[in-house]
């Protein structure tokens, strides 16, 4: 099944690493992939433009199915391949409802993220148009969502998944904002329960197994949210 499938995608990138948990989860190894540099602008390629007009990445092919939404790919796979790996959306309503919210949250932790790690970035805001007061309010406003991320793993308790005691889709789409967190130098010490909620699955083997390859040949990084 996997030989019919291919993957455009950017290393680093949390909407990309998203697809790859979910692929490793449902046992779909062996996929067609193109890893593609962000710097080097080549997600605008007439390649990627020809079956994905938006120019972004990931892009996914299935046959004839393309999709370059990261959550619309992840409900796919799960959809087309229930019974196969892992099962993602877990039956029990109180469950099933949990990871439906916390996945949904897990864009707005995203954005929150982008609008801090990328704000001197003149792809994302231009020079003449950044201001500290907003950075201020950008950082402001992070802070009050990694609280709230924290409040909701110190609820479900240790050894805890963002749904309950299953790993499920919330997690395949929350956890590489997390890991990004953490990569640009989040202290686990301010964030203890986001600490070893990103302890517990870093180790997990299709986490592993799709970690970033830059993060992997350099593993030091950053400190933008040392002080967040």
């Amino acid at each position: 099944m996997a030989k019919g499938m291919t993957l455009l995608w950017g290393s680093g990138s949390p909407p990309c690493w998203r697809v790859m948990i979910a692929l490793e989860e449902k046992n779909l190894q062996g996929y067609n992939q193109k890893l593609l540099s962000l710097e080097k602008l080549e997600h605008k390629s007439k390649e990627l433009l020809d079956i994905n007009p938006r120019g972004q990445l990931p892009t996914f092919k299935h046959g004839d199915n393309v999709l370059s939404e990261s959550y619309a790919v992840c409900f796919y796979l799960e959809s087309q391949f229930k019974s196969q790996g892992t099962k993602l959306i877990p039956d029990g309503p109180a469950e099933q409802a949990l990871m439906y919210q916390r996945m949904f949250e897990g864009l707005t932790f995203y954005e929150k993220l982008n609008v801090v790690i990328y704000y001197s970035f003149d792809w994302f805001v231009p020079e003449g148009e950044r201001h500290e007061s907003a950075l201020k309010r950008n950082k402001e406003a992070l802070v009050t969502e990694l609280r709230l991320w924290e409040g909701y793993l110190q609820k479900l308790g240790s050894g805890s998944y963002l749904a309950g005691p299953s790993f499920t889709l919330a997690d395949v789409v929350v956890f590489p904002t997390v890991g990004t967190v953490f990569r640009f130098g989040l202290s686990p010490e301010r964030y203890p329960k986001l600490g070893e909620y990103h302890n517990l699955l870093k180790e997990r083997p299709s986490i592993r197994a799709s970690w970033p390859p830059h993060w992997l040949e350099s593993p030091k990084g950053l400190d933008t949210l040392k002080d967040i």
